[in-house]
């Protein structure tokens, strides 16, 4: 049985949970335990949202767009032929973006220059979960300090497959906010994508393939190359050149330590094979020597000093009542950019932007 502790932090999140559904007019049977043990209200990070557009950076709509064709449609929670074998590198080594201790580099490696617009900026889109959804204002700002234009288009609650044409009423993303359609629309230069490996009751195109079930990572790695190929195909429609992917690494999971890990995995091996960038966050927001070890307190760098942030000489990641995400404002049913200074929201977004460069 989890702790008192624990079991007050899944109430919250129950609590939450409850009140998004009762928004929607969902209903669903938080019964089924996570992988973690807890129940799934408490898995992979983001509470789940109706599909509305995210408050902040909102991307313009349009006409929804036809499916992809079958190279780059969804997948089943069956395990295809390409699913994932066993990896042959490991979480947190030396990548593209990324340095050999886990720190996000300064930008493009060599080979992949951002491609530049006439005043020396790039078009920078970032979609993904509520992690995205509350740090997207934050990662805007950093981003258009470099020259970049921006837009945002989190949902909360969602994954990877949400984001896929194809899916239909199965995603909890519109038509015009689905990755092909807003690279058809906005031509990006780069398309950072931020997922935590949401699989949870409320997922619904994930078909129930929860975190403890054995397609899980095979469905996630089908997934990832099924929106890989989307956007290559929606970027030669457009005309444009393919845009860069920087996929997001993510932090430790206080519920299911072992999950991260591989889906961490995934995204590596798939940056080796088909290229892109990692933006190594989840090392921004874990102690030296414990990448994958759940903490709610690092010492303070420069800047949260700088800001009064730190306490002790130490900065807060996530409020005590909810370990998943690092807005220290309290949690909203739909998501919402964090409105309080955060120092979990700076790292994660400093992380991101210095990869993008």
């Amino acid at each position: 049985m989890p702790s008192r502790p624990a079991r007050r932090v899944l109430a919250a999140l129950t609590a939450v949970l409850t009140l998004s559904l009762a928004a929607t007019g969902s209903a669903a049977t938080m019964s089924s335990p996570t992988a973690g043990g807890a129940t799934a209200t408490a898995n992979p990070a983001a509470e789940p949202s109706a599909p509305e557009p995210s408050p902040a950076g909102e991307p313009g709509t349009g006409e929804p767009t036809p499916a992809e064709s079958p190279s780059g449609t969804p997948t089943s929670g069956t395990p295809a032929s390409g699913a994932p074998e066993a990896g042959t590198t490991t979480p947190g080594t030396s990548k593209a973006g990324t340095s050999a201790d886990g720190t996000p580099g300064g930008g493009a490696p060599s080979g992949q220059p951002l491609a530049r617009t006439a005043d020396g900026g790039g078009r920078v889109l970032y979609l993904g979960d509520s992690i995205a959804t509350e740090n997207q204002d934050e990662v805007g700002r950093r981003v258009r300090k470099s020259g970049h234009d921006y837009r945002a288009a989190p949902h909360s609650g969602t994954t990877l497959c949400d984001y896929l044409e194809g899916t239909g009423a199965s995603s909890l993303v519109p038509a015009a906010h689905k990755a092909a359609a807003l690279v058809r629309d906005w031509r990006p230069d780069t398309v950072v994508l931020q997922f935590w490996g949401n699989s949870w009751l409320y997922t619904p195109c994930m078909e129930g393939v929860a975190a403890d079930h054995p397609d899980y990572l095979a469905r996630y790695g089908n997934d990832i190359r099924a929106i890989t190929r989307q956007i290559e195909n929606a970027a030669a429609q457009a005309g444009i050149p393919q845009p860069r992917l920087v996929w997001v690494v993510q932090g430790p999971d206080a519920f299911n330590p072992d999950r991260i890990p591989k889906i961490n995995q995934l995204y590596e091996m798939h940056v080796v094979r088909a290229g892109g960038l990692l933006a190594d966050a989840g090392a921004r927001v874990s102690a030296p020597g414990a990448r994958y070890t759940h903490t709610n307190y690092l010492p303070c760098n420069a800047e949260e000093t700088a800001a009064g942030l730190c306490r002790d000489g130490r900065a807060q990641l996530h409020r005590d009542d909810d370990p998943l995400h690092f807005c220290l404002a309290p949690l909203t049913a739909n998501g919402r950019p964090c409105p309080a200074p955060s120092p979990g929201v700076w790292r994660y977004a400093a992380a991101i932007a210095d990869t993008v460069g």
